[in-house]
């Protein structure tokens, strides 16, 4: 008896562009621009120009599972550049560009990336990089003129992404390579023909909590990640939606949305380089935003640009927010004034990124509750030695998850990231509750140990930031010679508002034990956030912590 079988069909990510292009041929590609207008571009004009993307890389030498770097903003060309690369089996390292240098010029030696695609406004970073590693051969400028770098006469050859692509043109029929009827070089460089568990993607964690490393996504990962994104109780995304993405491409793939819009056939609003809440309330007002996904200081702006000048956003339905914990002030704030659900969620870098999410509209959200896995991910709550706790329900423990989208292994280590079960330690303490939801209650490494006794940062932190008066808190263990260490609370006031550091230390009476309330209060004009949009605590326990 003969079996009977399905067809291969490897899961690259270059299928998700295919799809957009060909079955969404009217919804488009949207990038806000420095002067206030837009550029637009359909999926099937995207998915030509990422080809000449290909075929310019190609001539570079760039063959399958070579790196290219991207130092880049939100915009078409950076999708373009990311499709182009990924499409034909080159890895796309993404360089966050609020990073320092001589950070970036280590990541980019470890990646041994020839090619560079870099933002023109970002040229000057871009040189400094440079300066410290030699193996960076071609540099491509998007978004702006080649005229931006300034570099010395021996060095990589410089070009803009329209030089150097304008040569290409459709081959006389599928398949053809070589010279064109009209003389011009021909494309094509053939998309997903590889497996797909090779490598797509490269990114390195933000370095918040310690030294940056990095995590290599494959198309399969992220091909599944995308799916599960897609949803109806996580992104839910339809191809009735217009997406702001102003989670940057270089954090943590821009969680995935630069595949699962166009999976979805969905108009992909991209904001350049400017998300002050001017620049996205027009950018909302004008494509008729439906759903927007960033950090909570995101929304903060936003709020605060339309709390200034009046005006209404009506299109707007839901906003994801990730990243960084949520004060409830703020996300009552949020949903009250721009009149949208707000979905909280949990991940990391190393799991591509998305672990948990509230789903939309769920009556029970809250800011500290962060959703509920969606299939493909698996949770356990460990004690300190790694062994799971008896009970995963209702009571706080270490942090870990598998699946098909997290980590093996870090990048250029041979030892494994996980345990010998598959259990990747997230660093984080969290409980489950009774229904399922996540509520992540700190990071192991944030605990303060004062007299031999556990202080939890975040519990202070979410305390203190349900006050009206605080925009933002952190508390830090400041150097102590009796205890130890001693908590430290650190505060941005919100609108120039007015609280004694006596009030403020009052909300923790009762609700925290008497040793936990902070030694001392310290105002800060502007909390220092991380490139991720995080409150940086390695400054703040750099600067406040030495006692």
């Amino acid at each position: 008896m003969i079996e009977g079988s399905m067809q291969e069909f490897p899961l690259t990510l270059d299928k998700f562009l295919d799809h957009a292009a060909k079955w969404h041929p009217r919804a488009q590609v949207v990038t806000g621009r420095d002067d206030g207008h837009t550029d637009r571009a359909s999926y099937a004009e995207l998915r030509a120009r990422s080809q000449r993307v290909s075929a310019m890389l190609r001539d570079f030498g760039i063959g399958f599972g070579d790196r290219v770097a991207t130092l880049a903003w939100n915009t078409q060309a950076h999708v373009e550049s990311w499709y182009g690369t990924m499409g034909m089996g080159a890895v796309c390292h993404t360089l966050n560009p609020r990073l320092t240098a001589a950070q970036l010029a280590t990541m980019l030696a470890q990646s041994a990336c020839r090619v560079m695609i870099v933002s023109a406004d970002l040229a000057p970073l871009a040189q400094q990089i440079i300066e410290r590693t030699s193996t960076v051969a071609n540099v491509v400028i998007i978004d702006g003129p080649v005229s931006a770098w300034r570099g010395e006469r021996y060095g990589p050859a410089v070009m803009s992404l329209e030089e150097a692509t304008s040569a290409y043109r459709e081959p006389v029929s599928r398949g053809t390579s070589g010279a064109t009827l009209d003389g011009s070089r021909s494309l094509p460089v053939e998309w997903g023909n590889f497996d797909e568990r090779s490598a797509s993607g490269l990114c390195f964690t933000s370095g918040t909590t310690g030294a940056p490393k990095g995590v290599t996504y494959t198309h399969r990962s992220s091909f599944l990640h995308t799916l599960r994104l897609l949803q109806a109780d996580v992104l839910g995304v339809t191809a009735a939606d217009n997406v702001l993405t102003v989670v940057p491409m270089f954090h943590a793939g821009a969680w995935g949305l630069p595949f699962a819009v166009p999976a979805a056939g969905a108009k992909l609003v991209l904001p350049g380089r400017h998300a002050d809440g001017a620049s996205l309330a027009r950018l909302i007002a004008t494509e008729g935003v439906t759903i927007a996904v960033g950090v909570p200081t995101v929304w903060l702006g936003l709020v605060e640009h339309l709390e200034a000048t009046g005006g209404e956003l009506p299109t707007l339905q839901r906003i994801l927010v990730g990243g960084a914990p949520l004060p409830p002030a703020l996300m009552e704030r949020i949903e009250r004034r721009l009149g949208v659900s707000l979905q909280t969620s949990w991940g990391m870098t190393e799991l591509s990124p998305s672990g948990t999410m509230s789903a939309p509209n769920d009556p029970k959200r809250s800011a500290a509750v962060s959703g509920r896995p969606a299939i493909g991910v698996d949770l356990l709550l460990t004690d300190a030695d790694g062994r799971p706790l008896p009970d995963q329900r209702g009571i706080e423990g270490h942090l870990r998850v598998r699946g098909a989208s997290v980590i093996d292994r870090y990048f250029g280590d041979e030892r494994p990231a996980t345990d010998a079960d598959g259990w990747f330690n997230t660093g984080d303490l969290a409980r489950i509750d009774g229904d399922g939801q996540l509520i992540i209650t700190g990071r192991a490494k944030d605990l303060i140990k004062s007299g031999g006794e556990w202080i939890n940062p975040a519990e202070i932190e979410a305390i203190i930031g349900r006050l009206p008066e605080v925009a933002l808190a952190a508390v830090i263990g400041r150097t102590d010679p009796k205890w130890g260490e001693r908590p430290v609370l650190l505060v941005e006031l919100r609108d120039h508002r007015a609280i004694t550091d006596e009030a403020l230390l009052a909300a923790l009476r009762g609700q925290v034990a008497p040793w936990w309330i902070p030694d001392a209060v310290l105002r800060l004009s502007r909390m220092p956030l991380a490139s991720t949009g995080k409150i940086d605590k390695m400054r703040l326990r750099l600067e406040y912590g030495g006692g």
